[in-house]
């Protein structure tokens, strides 16, 4: 017979209330970020095929979507931007007039209290499809950073919060926070990409975005999958550069340096659940071999469990209605 005093830890799992206020980890629609596209035209909407749910948006209807995901609860976004031209340097990624500026604006208009975080990188933007300026078959570092921090500059006085480099060049955080400080836009965050994995998982955002590699790939700057030391040695030099808060991108399959990075730095870590992992998501729940509501909240509560303080997700919007929005 079990003695009385034996551990039953099933006690807190009997029903849903109890394991409802028993919960270690829990995600809340503050904590999810919602990625938008944004290209040129009027009244578009264009859904995207291989992400399920997900659509560009011209200037004029990115203030409606923005205004919805606000009203599901997610306070958020994080801004890619689909240029008209491209050429050899990525012009249209720091004209002030360009598409994410444009954005940034009329988000800001449409919902003030929504936070605007600002990609930036070139490779939405170049003719060649690489992160940075190309000077003999490759990326250039030192010549991109002035650019990055140009971009950075041009989005945050069109009233971005947050920029977010993402090109993963050396000192990419540095040429921003002194770009912005320089023009007295001292206010403005930045978030390194800091861990940012040369990964499969990107497929359908490059779709989306218009922004895959003309030749070669990126794996020149983006980091192998292999190295969690690494990763956080490129944590810890985006933080020494002035990164107010750093990233782990994807999430799914680095769950491990989210922990790690999370035990050794204090600064808040944001993880990407990357377009590939919310597009397996929605593919087996649309065969039904998978709850799709079940499986997406598992995944993020995953994210949130192993030190993620914010989640980009394409689930943004469906996560926070289904978690009952704004409280």
């Amino acid at each position: 017979m079990t003695p009385p005093s034996a551990l039953r830890l099933r006690r807190l799992r009997g029903t849903e209330a109890v394991r409802s206020i028993m919960s270690e980890t829990t995600v809340d629609p503050s904590d999810l970020i919602a990625p938008i596209f944004v290209r040129y035209g009027r009244g578009l909407v264009e859904p995207v095929a291989s992400l399920p749910g997900v659509s560009r948006y011209s200037v004029d209807e990115v203030g409606a979507y923005s205004a919805r995901l606000s009203d599901a609860g997610v306070r958020a976004v994080l801004l890619f931007g689909i240029p008209e031209t491209k050429d050899e340097t990525g012009t249209q990624a720091y004209a002030e007039d360009g598409i994410v500026p444009s954005a940034i604006r009329e988000i800001k208009r449409a919902v003030p209290s929504m936070i605007v975080m600002a990609d930036v990188c070139l490779c939405e933007y170049t003719s060649h499809g690489h992160c940075g300026v190309v000077r003999g078959g490759q990326v250039d570092n030192d010549e991109t950073l002035p650019l990055l921090g140009k971009a950075a500059v041009a989005y945050a006085k069109a009233g971005a919060d947050v920029v977010a480099p993402s090109a993963m060049m050396d000192f990419q955080v540095r040429a921003l926070r002194e770009a912005l400080d320089e023009s007295r836009l001292q206010r403005t965050l930045v978030m390194g990409y800091s861990a940012k994995f040369a990964s499969s998982f990107y497929g359908p955002f490059r779709e989306a975005a218009c922004s895959a590699p003309s030749f070669g790939d990126r794996r020149g700057y983006q980091m192998p999958p292999g190295n969690a030391r690494e990763a956080l040695r490129e944590i810890e030099a985006d933080v020494g550069e002035g990164a107010d808060l750093v990233m782990v991108k994807p999430a799914l399959p680095y769950l491990d340096v989210i922990s790690r990075a999370r035990e050794r730095f204090d600064v808040p870590i944001a993880a990407y659940n990357v377009s590939g992992e919310y597009a397996m998501v929605k593919a087996a729940g649309s065969k039904g071999w998978i709850d799709e509501k079940a499986a997406a909240m598992e995944v993020l509560t995953s994210i949130k469990r192993a030190g993620a303080d914010l989640i980009i997700t394409y689930f943004a919007e469906e996560a926070a209605s289904w978690l009952g929005g704004s409280r």
